[in-house]
Order: C-alpha cells, then sequence, then structure tokens
C-alpha cells in the first residue's frame, strides 16, 4: 500500500469504446436529453400556469419532474461532453460531486413516489376529507421533507464514499460517476460502505418501498367497492401510472445496488445504469401526462393561448 500512488483522476469507459458508435451515440442521448428538459419543463410550466392544475397530485407530479430534470442534468451533459471530445478524464473531487447530486435527487424521489401513493390513497378513499388532509401546508411540509431526506441521504453516502482511496485501476466501467463502479476499483475496505448501502438503502428504501405498496392495498378495496358504479376508469387510469413507474424505478435501483459483487457484469450494469439516469426522466413526464386528460386539456388550452396570441 505504501509503493502504490494513490489516484486522484479517474477514466470513465463510457457507453462504448467503438469509434463508430460516437456519434450514432451522441445524437441519440442528445435528443433523449433535448426531450427530457422540454417535457419536464412543460409539465413544470403548465402546472404553474393553469390554475386547473394546483391540486396536489400536480404539485407533487410538478416536484417530480423538477427531479428528473435535476438528475438527468448531472449525469447526460457529462455523457455528452465524453463522447464529443472523446475526453473521459474525471478528478475525484468532480466524481464524488457528481455522485453526491445524482444519489441526492435520486433518493429524494424515492421519497417523493412514497408519498405520491399516500396522495392517490386520499384521494380515492377518503374523497370527502381529502383537500383538508392533503391541505397546502401538508403538501408543501411533504414536499421539504423529500428534498431534505434526499439530501442527507446521499451525504451519508457521498462522506463514507469520501473515505475511499483508490491506487489500482483508475478505470471507472460507466458513463458517471456511481458507488457500485467505484467500489469495484477501490483498494480499501469497502465493507462500511457496503454497509451504509445495506443500512441506510435497506432502510429507506425498503420503508418507502412499503409505504408505497400499502396504500393501494386498501385503493384496490375502495376500487372493487365503485366497480358497479362504473367509476374505475379513472382511477385505474391515475394509479396504474403510478404503480408501473414505481416498478420500473424500484427495479433498476435493486438490480444496480444491491446485487452480490460475485454478479456484477459492467455491460449490463451499463444497460441499466442509460435507464434509470436517461430513460426514466423522459419516461415520467410522457407516463403521467399523456395518460391524464385533465393534463391533456391544459396543454390544449395553453397551445391554443399560444396559436391566438
Amino acid at each position: 500500500m505504501r509503493n502504490q500512488t494513490i489516484l486522484n483522476e479517474f477514466f470513465l469507459s463510457g457507453l462504448s469504446d467503438l469509434p463508430s458508435l460516437r456519434l450514432p451515440l451522441f445524437l441519440f442521448f442528445l435528443l433523449i436529453y433535448v426531450l427530457t428538459i422540454i417535457w419536464n419543463l412543460l409539465i413544470i410550466t403548465l402546472i404553474i400556469m393553469d390554475s386547473h392544475l394546483h391540486t396536489p397530485m400536480y404539485f407533487f407530479l410538478g416536484n417530480l419532474a423538477s427531479l428528473d430534470l435535476c438528475s438527468s442534468s448531472v449525469t447526460i451533459p457529462q455523457m455528452l461532453f465524453d463522447l464529443h471530445t472523446k475526453r473521459k478524464i474525471i478528478s475525484r473531487t468532480a466524481c464524488l460531486t457528481q455522485f453526491f447530486f445524482f444519489d441526492s435527487f435520486s433518493s429524494s424521489e424515492v421519497f417523493l413516489l412514497s408519498v405520491m401513493s399516500y396522495d392517490r390513497f386520499n384521494a380515492i378513499c377518503h374523497p370527502l376529507h381529502y383537500m383538508q388532509i392533503m391541505h397546502w401546508k401538508v403538501c408543501v411540509q411533504f414536499a421539504c421533507i423529500v428534498w431534505l431526506l434526499g439530501f442527507i441521504y446521499s451525504l451519508i453516502q457521498t462522506l463514507g464514499s469520501s473515505r475511499l482511496t483508490f491506487c489500482g485501476s483508475n478505470i471507472v466501467e460507466s458513463f458517471f460517476c456511481d458507488l457500485p463502479q467505484l467500489l469495484q476499483i477501490s483498494c480499501s475496505d469497502i465493507y462500511i460502505n457496503v454497509l451504509l448501502i445495506f443500512l441506510f438503502g435497506g432502510l429507506f428504501g425498503g420503508g418507502c418501498l412499503t409505504m408505497t405498496i400499502l396504500p393501494y392495498v386498501h385503493i384496490i378495496k375502495t376500487v372493487q367497492k365503485l366497480q358497479q358504479k362504473g367509476n374505475t376508469s379513472k382511477v385505474f387510469s391515475t394509479c396504474s401510472s403510478h404503480v408501473s413507474l414505481v416498478f420500473i424505478f424500484y427495479g433498476t435501483l435493486i438490480f444496480n445496488y444491491f446485487r452480490p459483487s460475485g454478479s456484477y457484469h459492467f455491460a449490463t450494469s451499463k444497460v441499466v445504469s442509460v435507464f434509470y439516469t436517461a430513460i426514466l426522466p423522459l419516461l415520467n413526464p410522457l407516463i403521467y401526462s399523456l395518460r391524464n386528460q385533465e393534463f391533456k386539456i391544459a396543454l390544449r388550452a395553453a397551445a391554443m393561448k399560444m396559436h391566438y396570441s
């Protein structure tokens, strides 16, 4: 250990080593990033401008769009820059900074999904008392807690990662700095880091997943009672979007962070990383907006105002 050089710079392996794929990959992910920015900004703008969307559900949807906007902006520009310039060197400080912000936004989204589930539970199971339970003060408090918990969780993981030393390979097998890849190349004891992942990740993630799923057990029972009244279509349309997002999001996170090290495959990990860093932030607004009638009406109204102005 004394004769080994401590590394302060890393080389990101990127998506592909083939020069012929750099331009197609650059154009593809540039398109994805532009669409992600446009759709999420559109959702945030419509929610702010249209008074019909000033409800708790759309308030949390605006927070989700903000988190997707931030998380994709942490990773994709770095990827595009590396593809365009062939420069894949990143300093240790910049690497940990990137990981901190990405983990903060991703963790906040985990907490937010459970809050959105609780919101749908109150809207469907307690419609008469919905606005009394989910009044604006409560919504703002929930949002602040969500962002704060994401920040705290990411800070814990980042501080744990800052103690790592790197003295062997400096090749990070990814297109951005993520914790599993850093642990793979660390030459120090990673027991504490693995413990932090399973302890805090399992505690917060498992708790949030439980708090996300349990409300839907009650929602299903309520929906069954509503079947005779023919009011299930809108309920299922709203909730199925949320459920599909939850399973996709948790599935990718569990696959990436809670796998045994012996089953780690870099190629598969890159595909999964692309999915939750680039594809999901684009899918989230599409899933929610295109399947939501109120949002479609607000979008048409905004388009007509622009047309006649």
